[in-house]
């Protein structure tokens, strides 16, 4: 039999083996030109069976167009359901609180009465939370690369229940700060969720998957509100059905955090019975505690189930020797470096432009904002938020099948530069018209340019994925990754915030702040030229799951 390796339809290298009985297996050839575009031709080429003809070639190039087609993998809905659970719970863990806590936070009075200082309290919560999930995500991922994401996703569910439960019990700032900080701790496993995902999807069906997330957070953001200020003091809003309950009304907030806490008991319950461990190479857990008090080895060795081809000739099957995880320092790869500083200025951007939105919408129009009333902020940004995830589910997967990843993330970082533009043509169009016509009609351009920004988070998964090292450190690599975007998270919002109140400031330049975010703008695209123009560019052969 005759095997050729080809570019450009020209034999590179023929060579000649015998005619031994050939296994079915998939090979895939990358080729990289030396140019400064960092083109690269992606070689499919797939062995046929055993052919007693030896002049039939055993590797072939098919048509590349119809050859994605025909590799494009189904969504595997009989697990991915389950993560969409299990979002839509660390979701509501967030979304419930928004309503009750400035009430909340003057109820346990600590502000003494002082109204202004509410403000200042919620915040600490906030971060709090922020910090603490920053702070153990990339534990959190790493663990999972050695013990499996199933058994963490359980332990994090119970205590987030836990906490929630706890958090509704609470009487003074402490207890609430504390509850805050554990369940921050606990939803760091939300980057272990998203292992997950990477693990049950490759990278022609992950595009689709993001597609369908939305739906979690849609329904959370609509949930959450509305159990956590309707349910809020029951005793006080519906006395003849909880008026009678004494928990209830030394407690008033448990009934509102019950509601995410039963979510997430529900999420450990469909994770218990339903999920499949993804992780194929594994220690246990009390094996690997054991490990860090004795200093020993983090992972078990894997005993191999097949055979692998030796040197000698003799047949065995290496495909089904799963990848071992590799430490911290292996990980952070020239390829993960470019996705940690991509995916670092564009969440820093995003945070910090994010964080200034219903700042100017309530600002005075004569310092720069729109003096917008909250019942009308709410309305926007419910309207946007719900537009964003309809307009996910059904135009991303179409999109990225259309333009690529690379496509769709520079151009939502572009869409950046004219979302900051129009702050002054809004808060100028309001000086000169009121608010009217002409104002919606620009905060309803930048709420589109806001829609297309946001696709980067879902293109931006195809990227970290294809940067892994290998399968086994899909977690690790997440996690470096998520610790740095956490990071950016924190800092964004002082950041922004800061520098918009110093330009609204009397005789203060009131173009300072959107000189601050074009240039952070700019810097997160300057740092994404580096990434491939396709992702699969980046996938290593031993990085494909042979079964």
């Amino acid at each position: 039999m005759r095997t050729a390796i080809v570019r450009a339809n020209k034999p590179l290298l023929i060579f000649y083996p015998s005619r031994s009985l050939v296994r079915l297996f998939s090979i895939t050839a990358f080729w990289c030109n030396s140019k400064a575009d960092d083109s690269l031709t992606l070689l499919h080429t797939t062995m046929m069976a055993r052919q007693d003809d030896g002049e039939t070639p055993l590797l072939q190039q098919p048509d590349s167009e119809q050859s994605m087609v025909n590799l494009k993998t189904p969504l595997p809905w009989n697990q991915f359901w389950i993560i969409l659970v299990l979002q839509f719970s660390d979701f509501l863990v967030f979304e419930t609180f928004s309503p009750f806590i400035p009430e909340l936070i003057g109820d346990i009075g600590v502000t003494n009465g002082d109204d202004s200082q509410v403000g200042y309290y919620a915040g600490i919560l906030h971060s709090a939370y922020y910090v603490s999930q920053t702070l153990t995500i990339l534990y959190w991922s790493q663990l999972s690369d050695y013990v499996g994401r199933k058994p963490l996703i359980l332990i994090a569910s119970f205590a987030i229940a836990t906490t929630m439960l706890s958090f509704g019990l609470s009487r003074t700032f402490l207890g609430l700060l504390v509850s805050r900080i554990i369940c921050g701790a606990f939803n760091g496993e939300n980057g272990v969720v998203k292992n997950l995902l990477m693990d049950i999807t490759d990278a022609t069906s992950l595009p689709k998957a993001y597609g369908y997330l939305p739906i979690s957070w849609m329904s959370a953001a609509i949930i959450g509100p509305l159990a956590g200020g309707s349910l809020s003091r029951p005793a006080d809003r519906f006395p003849e059905i909880f008026g009678r309950s004494e928990l209830l009304k030394t407690y008033p907030y448990l009934l509102s955090c019950a509601v995410p806490a039963v979510c997430a008991s529900v999420a450990w319950l469909v994770t218990y019975f339903c999920l499949k461990e993804s992780v194929s190479t594994k220690a246990s857990l009390w094996e690997l505690i054991k490990g860090w008090f004795l200093r020993r080895s983090h992972a078990k060795p894997s005993t191999p189930s097949g055979h692998a081809l030796t040197s000698s000739g003799e047949e065995s099957n290496y495909e089904e020797v799963p990848p071992q995880p590799l430490p911290l320092r292996a990980v952070l790869t020239p390829k993960v470096l470019t996705v940690i500083a991509s995916n670092g200025t564009f969440t820093l951007f995003y945070i910090a432009l994010n964080s200034i939105l219903s700042i100017f919408y309530a600002a005075p129009i004569e310092l720069g904002g729109l003096s917008l009333d909250p019942p009308r902020i709410g309305t926007i940004f419910a309207t946007s938020a719900f537009a964003n995830g309809a307009f996910q589910i059904l135009f991303y997967t179409r999109l990225h099948d259309r333009f690529g990843a690379y496509v769709i993330y520079m151009t939502g970082l572009c869409s950046g530069i004219p979302v900051v533009v129009l702050f002054p043509v809004i808060n100028a169009l309001a000086r000169a018209h009121g608010i009217g016509l002409a104002v919606w009609l620009a905060v309803a351009i930048q709420r589109v340019l806001f829609t297309i920004l946001e696709m980067c988070f879902a293109c931006m998964a195809l990227f970290i994925r294809a940067s892994a090292p290998n399968r086994a450190s899909i977690g690790a690599t997440n996690g470096v990754i998520q610790l740095v975007a956490g990071g950016a998270r924190i800092i964004g919002p002082v950041c922004g915030a800061a520098v918009f109140s110093y330009s609204m400031q009397e005789g203060r330049d009131a173009w300072l702040a959107y000189y601050f975010f074009m240039s952070l703008g700019f810097l997160a695209i300057g740092t994404s030229v580096f990434l491939p123009r396709d992702p699969c560019l980046w996938e290593e052969r031993k990085y494909y799951d042979y079964r």
